[in-house]
């Protein structure tokens, strides 16, 4: 899998402040756009589990 350009999402606000993703080598890497040194990469199925959580409220508690 060749590697993408950094994508963030279309909600997110003109400033400088969100999460951005893409892929690379097989893999899935997330930053914070503010802290972009610090990069967490995941595998794409553990990636997609982890936003179906998010879809389905399982997180919602911590807001």
């Amino acid at each position: 899998m060749p590697s993408s350009e950094w994508q963030k999402s279309s909600f997110s606000a003109s400033s400088n402040e969100c999460v951005e993703v893409r892929a690379v080598n097989g893999l899935v890497e997330l930053r914070e756009s503010d802290e972009d040194h610090l990069i967490i990469r995941t595998a794409p199925t553990t990636f997609a589990a982890f936003l179906q959580a998010i879809k389905a409220g399982q997180f919602d508690h911590h807001a």
